[in-house]
């Protein structure tokens, strides 16, 4: 549609921000925060060439400089990924997804013995066979409450297909219960109703506009640092809610044992602690435990073996 004179702007929310690819675009007016990934993949559609086109032009209105240059820099000379994908975690993952009953093994059964069949043609009368195995999961899920624990289920399956997705495409599975659950999930998540986005957005008199002022903060390039290699984080435990690890001052962590655990620690018992750590890290059955299973911190192994003391 670039090509016709009549059409010069698109207006875009989400849809072309990725993946869009569109050689005559020149000019880009972000009015959104925009940071790793999402960052680099909305301001690279102007990274194309085209007849006429000499240079490209950004005018941010909400991101700061140095919120795109740090999203940027991992990806700009090398970039590693910290930790590779877990084909367990497919496993996990559909463990907990199985534990919501939104399907029965039973359907998905059905579905794939219809969807497999080399003599099956996709006519309007076989998709009506195989909705009928995902109407009954659709009407579950919306029994379901709360409203999050429905938004995370979704969440969760849509993460277990795209996990499957890639890779299935690097690694043999003689798992043939995935692959029928992959076609399942794919045309279950198309029936899944839509979050009601205006439902939350809900904008009332306390909310008004009463002032607005354009100011020019920063004009000029952004320069990437050479030199420094990027980390990103792989896919681990995507899809699963997990309290979040949280980190406190060496006292206040003596205080929280003192008061379980009945003890007397004081700052100064530090090297106390220290020398748990380092025998814990020389136990050779702790250091095998620990190469096998990713999901045990020390600190676990260390409030262990307190209890038991």
């Amino acid at each position: 549609m670039f090509n016709q004179e009549e059409y010069k702007i698109l207006i875009v929310a989400d849809k072309y921000q990725t993946g869009f690819d569109q050689p005559l675009l020149q000019t880009l007016y972000v009015d959104k925060p925009l940071s790793g990934v999402k960052a680099v993949q909305t301001l690279s559609r102007l990274n194309r060439t085209a007849p006429g086109k000499e240079d490209t032009f950004v005018l941010d209105f909400v991101n700061d400089r140095e919120a795109i240059l740090e999203s940027f820099q991992p990806y700009y000379e090398f970039t590693t990924v910290s930790e590779e994908p877990e084909p367990n975690h497919l496993y996990d993952l559909k463990a907990k997804l199985d534990e919501r009953q939104v399907y029965l093994k039973s359907e998905i059964d059905g579905l794939a013995k219809i969807y497999f069949n080399p003599t099956t043609r996709m006519t309007a009368r076989t998709q009506s066979r195989l909705y009928s195995f995902i109407d009954p999961a659709v009407d579950r899920y919306k029994a379901k409450e709360p409203e999050q624990e429905k938004e995370e289920f979704k969440k969760s399956l849509r993460t277990w297909t795209n996990l499957y997705s890639f890779l299935a495409q690097i690694m043999p599975f003689q798992e043939p219960e995935f692959e029928k659950f992959y076609v399942y999930a794919k045309l279950l998540l198309t029936k899944l109703p839509k979050r009601d986005i205006s439902e939350s957005l809900k904008l009332v008199d306390e909310v008004a506009m009463e002032y607005y002022r354009l100011q020019k903060i920063k004009e000029g390039s952004i320069d990437l640092i050479t030199g420094e290699a990027g980390e990103l984080n792989g896919m681990s435990e995507a899809g699963i809610k997990r309290a979040k690890e949280e980190k406190a001052p060496l006292s206040e962590i003596i205080d929280v044992l003192n008061e379980r655990f009945g003890t007397e620690f004081e700052e100064a018992d530090r090297l106390f602690f220290e020398q748990i750590e380092a025998e814990l890290v020389e136990d050779a059955t702790l250091r095998q435990q620990a190469k096998v299973n990713s999901l045990i911190p020390l600190n676990t192994h260390l409030k262990r073996c307190l209890s038991t003391n």
